[in-house]
């Protein structure tokens, strides 16, 4: 498809966030060049389906010139940090947005093992055949509301050289059969390289900063987050809010006087089976059990409910921080976490997670 000029709603687009930042940042506003060769790239990836200057200089018929458009990508003060602030602003006043659900995740994102430049990258576990590969880590933070689901904040993470290193001794020294009192102390923490959980945090207390007019219903994230940091922290952001997350079948918990992993209490209290409305479509069947029980790495009672879909052959255990919530309820809202896979795709290159925060609703 040839391709002139910007789509006449793209650019207009463009200028209601130029206005959204000039409104709360006046000092980093978009030039005319600048609002035109951001038009014109997200028209260009509406259009060619892909982010590649090749592609977008050939669909302009000679326009654009490829080595012009990567220039202003590189070279170019854009208020990069601004667009996709400016973005969710502007796409929660146009809907009407007034509030939804946030959902924490990370991803991690392959590179070619020639590449030197690019930032935070780091030797990823190859989760999926196993061994390690080059590669990225991204923290992502996405809002859920009935009317649409939009990333409204993202952040690289890059663990300390210094813990990567402690660990691959210990791994050594282990196989070696060095007893732990010979072994080296686990380094400090570095303040230069925060957690995913500590990013997580800083991404919430973002959104809530940038956007806090929009109510929050709910925290979700996955088991990585499920610690008493996180679930506290989140739920104080929010002044009480509800977070979910997930922990490990050998999380031990108290029953009375006893210690014992929550796998094996949900082994002698069977769930019982229920049909689940997944985000308001099809319903599923499952087996649910709850509890309001002791967590001890969390020195508080969570509502815990343990849930087996039909085609899976091991519990998961949710976890609740609010306990006055139902056990269906807690379910429905896990499933609304689901929602965050069609967003990692959206995160797999440095220029296509900038284009995507320029796009704000992708």
């Amino acid at each position: 498809m040839v391709l002139g000029k910007p789509a006449p709603f793209v650019r207009a687009f463009v200028d209601a966030v130029d206005a959204a930042i000039r409104m709360h940042q006046p000092h980093h506003a978009m030039s005319v060049t600048q609002r035109t060769w951001l038009a014109f790239c997200i028209t260009a990836v509406l259009v060619t389906n892909s982010i590649c200057w090749a592609r977008f200089a050939r669909a302009s018929l000679g326009t654009y010139a490829m080595a012009a458009l990567s220039w202003m990508f590189r070279h170019s003060k854009m208020p990069w940090e601004h667009l996709l602030v400016a973005s969710v602003r502007v796409i929660l006043q146009h809907h009407g947005i007034t509030s939804g659900s946030l959902i924490v995740d990370d991803t991690d994102n392959p590179r070619s093992k020639a590449a030197k430049a690019l930032a935070y990258l780091y030797k990823l576990r190859d989760k999926a055949r196993g061994g390690y590969l080059w590669g990225q880590s991204l923290v992502f933070l996405v809002l859920v509301t009935p009317k649409s689901s939009l990333p409204v904040g993202v952040v690289f993470s890059q663990p300390a050289p210094a813990l990567s290193a402690w660990y691959k001794t210990v791994k050594t020294l282990k196989k070696r059969g060095v007893p732990p009192t010979q072994r080296p102390r686990k380094p400090a923490p570095n303040p230069q390289y925060p957690t995913k959980e500590q990013l997580a945090l800083r991404l919430l207390a973002s959104f809530k900063a940038q956007h806090g007019a929009v109510r929050i219903h709910a925290v979700m994230a996955d088991a990585l987050y499920g610690t008493a940091t996180f679930v506290d922290g989140a739920s104080a952001l929010f002044n009480g809010v509800q977070v979910l997350s997930q922990i490990r079948s050998n999380q031990n918990i108290r029953v009375g006087k006893r210690h014992q992993h929550v796998a094996d209490y949900f082994a002698t209290h069977p769930g019982t089976p229920h049909r689940i409305r997944v985000r308001g479509g099809a319903e599923v069947s499952a087996m649910v059990g709850s509890a309001r029980l002791y967590v001890c790495a969390h020195k508080t009672k969570r509502f815990i409910v343990a849930i087996k879909y039909e085609e899976e052959e091991t519990y998961r255990y949710l976890i609740a921080s609010d306990l006055s919530w139902r056990t269906l309820d807690v379910v429905q809202g896990h499933t609304l976490r689901w929602l965050v896979e069609i967003f990692q795709p959206y995160y797999d290159s440095s220029e296509r997670l900038s284009l995507t925060a320029a796009c704000g609703n992708h």
